[in-house]
């Protein structure tokens, strides 16, 4: 079946009526083939205005809903992914060209943090504190923040969002969804099936979910909409720099999940054969579009020239191919853009000295109109300024090392601070790793790489990935706002420090 049609099918099976994915201005191609598989309409200014109020409206219902009655339909909701989790999954495939294996792997996300967020629903706690006034008790409590405006990324078009979006119905908010224009459909799929577990719910007002379509300006709208209490973006450091200032205009909170150049050090006394799979898995996996992905590997000196043999053979033996054929590790760039951008990443890194392995473009029979690269694997001379870019492609750098110290400087002297890794049987490197003198990202792992985060931890990183985090641990109180109480039971007022204050009775 050609992909307009599969993609057509699965819509209507996930209850999106065709004229909302036919007709629009916004043409939505498939990466795997370069094919047409749907179109949708942009979200006019005055909708858009239309949607925030309906979601703040929203809002103001959702607040007084009982939490664990709020996590019921996050609970209904994951049980319908559950159910269509073979569908959204190749639907995501279709429109991101990751392979099958990595789109059902993205239901599942959401499927788990439905679970995370469920029982995190009977878990909003707050503290006692104790006060120094006798005669009064202090507490801290968390209440709903308001309208989350959610600007999620083409690499992961709903598990990123859901992330955002059960917590912040949990939490008591209401979401209003900018996805990529590069991936509406499975927006609008995702959409369908929330307006289904909505169904029979009587608590749960229209406009929970509102979807906004369109570029960059939609994005922009929510940024500066005073009623978009949390402003949640996820994409490049520089979409972050554009809109984190709008957001700060107007004295709103953000959680940006912005770009990753992401390291491993591997040591002496790794498991070479472990690191091997670890490395193959985080630097070729989705085509290097990740903000996980491993871009750059730091060997030590002893073991590099081993390492980098085996990396080299393993990289010959990649599958490259359409991602709905099972035996494909590694399907397509999102864009003929994108290739141009690896291809111009790999020549100044070979004019830098790179020795350049794989990189070549590769012909995938029916799908000429697409854009396919075979991983490529450039052994560097030193950390440059493109090794210290981020190019959302599957390049990895490979750099030399001779004592830690090295290693931990080379791995933090980049702009961005998302995911990190260590390989090593020496407790004393890997604890000096995890330390505060050691890696300075967000994610810091050892003996497994920076890609493939669970949902149980906060996710997020530091210095230009924009310092957010989602998804599990506290993360849930981004969604939230603090209220610091203190109640007095006693028959006087003594004043906090000391104080003594009062009008003089003679």
């Amino acid at each position: 079946m050609e992909l307009a049609s599969l993609t057509s099918s699965l819509l209507t099976t996930l209850g999106v009526a065709r004229e909302r994915f036919d007709g629009g201005e916004i043409a939505v191609h498939s990466p795997i083939d370069g094919s047409l598989i749907g179109s949708v309409g942009a979200t006019e200014r005055a909708a858009t205005d239309a949607a925030i109020a309906r979601a703040h409206d929203a809002f103001l219902a959702w607040r007084s809903v009982p939490a664990p009655r709020r996590g019921e339909l996050v609970r209904r909701f994951g049980n319908l992914l559950r159910d269509h989790k073979t569908d959204l999954g190749t639907l995501v495939t279709i429109e991101t060209g990751k392979i099958r294996q990595e789109g059902l792997g993205e239901v599942q996300e959401m499927i788990d943090i439905c679970d995370f967020a469920c029982g995190l629903s009977r878990q909003l706690y707050g503290l006692t504190i104790a006060s120094e006034r006798p005669g009064h008790r202090m507490m801290e409590q968390w209440h709903p923040a308001g309208v989350v405006g959610v600007v999620s990324a083409f690499n992961f078009p709903v598990a990123v969002w859901a992330w955002n979006a059960m917590l912040a119905w949990v939490c008591g908010d209401s979401v209003v969804w900018k996805p990529s224009e590069r991936t509406p459909l499975t927006a609008l799929a995702c959409r369908a099936l929330f307006e289904r577990a909505c169904r029979g719910m009587s608590e749960a007002p229209a406009g929970l979910l509102e979807l906004v379509t369109g570029g960059r300006e939609h994005a922009a709208a929510l940024a500066d909409d005073r009623r978009i209490s949390i402003f949640s973006a996820t994409g490049s450091c520089s979409m972050g720099r554009a809109l984190a200032p709008r957001v700060a205009a107007r004295l709103g909170r953000s959680i940006l999940e912005l770009g990753g150049n992401n390291a491993a050090i591997v040591c002496p006394s790794a498991d070479l054969a472990l690191a091997e799979r670890a490395i193959l898995f985080a630097a070729a996996g989705t085509a290097g579009q990740r903000c996980t992905t491993l871009r750059r590997l730091i060997v030590h000196e002893s073991i590099a020239d081993t390492l980098l043999e085996r990396l080299r053979a393993a990289w010959r033996r990649i599958p490259v191919g359409s991602p709905l054929d099972a035996s494909s590790l590694v399907g397509p760039l999102i864009d003929a853009g994108a290739g141009t951008a690896m291809d111009a990443a790999l020549a100044e890194a070979k004019a830098a000295g790179g020795k350049v392995s794989g990189g070549e473009a590769v012909i995938v029979r029916g799908c000429e109109g697409a854009c396919y690269r075979r991983p490529a694997l450039v052994e560097m001379p030193a950390q440059n300024d493109i090794v210290r870019r981020e190019t959302f492609a599957p390049i990895l750098y490979a750099m030399r090392y001779s004592s830690l110290d090295e290693a931990i400087a080379l791995h933090n002297d980049v702009p961005q601070g998302l995911a990190s890794s260590i390989f090593t049987r020496d407790l004393a490197e890997a604890e000096r790793f995890l330390s505060a003198a050691g890696s300075d990202c967000g994610i810091a792992n050892v003996n497994i790489g920076p890609s493939g985060a669970e949902i149980g931890g906060a996710f997020g990183g530091e210095k230009d990935t924009g310092g957010g985090r989602e998804s599990g641990s506290d993360a849930w109180k981004g969604y939230m706002r603090r209220a610091t109480c203190t109640i007095n039971y006693s028959g006087t007022l003594p004043l906090a420090q000391g104080i003594r204050f009062g009008l003089d009775e003679s």
